[in-house]
């Protein structure tokens, strides 16, 4: 056996993961810092959440994670009247108040979940809201002030390729919203859209943001900003003034719903 496939590098996608010729994958990040900051978002908000650990590409690749996510909001509103297997869920979760919430690929998802539900219902819970964080679109052409830079661009369509590789490219609804006919049948009445300053999707946030009123959809969209902050800035610096601001807004955002 060739042991020098062990080291060698075949495909590498910082800051997500690195594959080995050898079919071994290493990933940069882990889900510590996830269940942290939930926990911190949980007792500062007084919700239940459910963290959907779905199957992430590269060895499952897209769209696994959105029917894995899709099953997993089915189980949730199992539990609704009473019904479902799990207790706490039963005595403690309001299903007459739902929100989705996700960063980066996780917003794209909480968007899709929030699309299919206007599409298809979900019976037994009320969506009131989708909470979209740094999320993760793109398309072919720069819209905005975003970066034009062919060799970055190339980067991150190689990146959705690998990740998706039934895909038509990055004008696919899946990463572009844009291009989405059922844009407008998002089925939520109000979304928060979170975007920070110096993040390579910053663009994507706002076009989103004016993407939906030109595509039919009533509710009530809100975007915040983040000055002098990147991608997912709140999982590395959960402390800084910032990454509170955006808490406490996402907080006051789902009560609000609440109220």
């Amino acid at each position: 056996m060739d042991s020098s496939n062990s080291t060698e590098i075949a495909h590498e996608y910082p800051p997500f993961f690195k594959i080995y010729k050898d079919g071994r994958i290493e990933r940069f990040t882990g889900i510590e810092i996830y269940h942290n900051y939930l926990n911190s978002f949980v007792a500062e908000a007084n919700v239940v959440a459910v963290s959907v650990e779905y199957r992430r590409a590269p060895e499952h690749p897209v769209p696994i994670a959105y029917d894995d996510s899709w099953a997993a909001l089915k189980w949730v509103a199992s539990h609704a009247d009473g019904k479902g297997p799990d207790d706490w869920l039963k005595n403690h979760a309001d299903f007459e108040s739902l929100f989705f919430a996700g960063d980066s690929a996780g917003a794209n998802i909480a968007h899709h979940m929030g699309l299919r539900v206007g599409l298809e219902g979900l019976a037994g819970v009320k969506l009131d809201g989708i909470v979209l964080v740094h999320s993760y679109f793109w398309g072919k052409e720069p819209i905005g002030g975003e970066d034009t830079d062919a060799e970055k661009r190339r980067k991150v369509e190689a990146l959705w390729r690998f990740t998706c590789p039934a895909t038509s490219g990055v004008d696919d609804p899946y990463i572009n919203p844009g291009t989405d006919p059922k844009l407008g049948s998002l089925g939520c009445k109000r979304v928060l859209i979170c975007i920070a300053e110096k993040d390579i999707f910053k663009d994507r946030g706002w076009y989103y943001s004016e993407l939906l009123g030109k595509n039919g959809y009533r509710g009530v969209v809100e975007v915040m900003e983040a000055q002098g902050e990147y991608h997912v800035f709140h999982l590395t610096n959960s402390t800084c003034e910032n990454s509170v601001a955006m808490l406490k807004r996402i907080v006051s955002f789902i009560n609000q719903g609440q109220a």
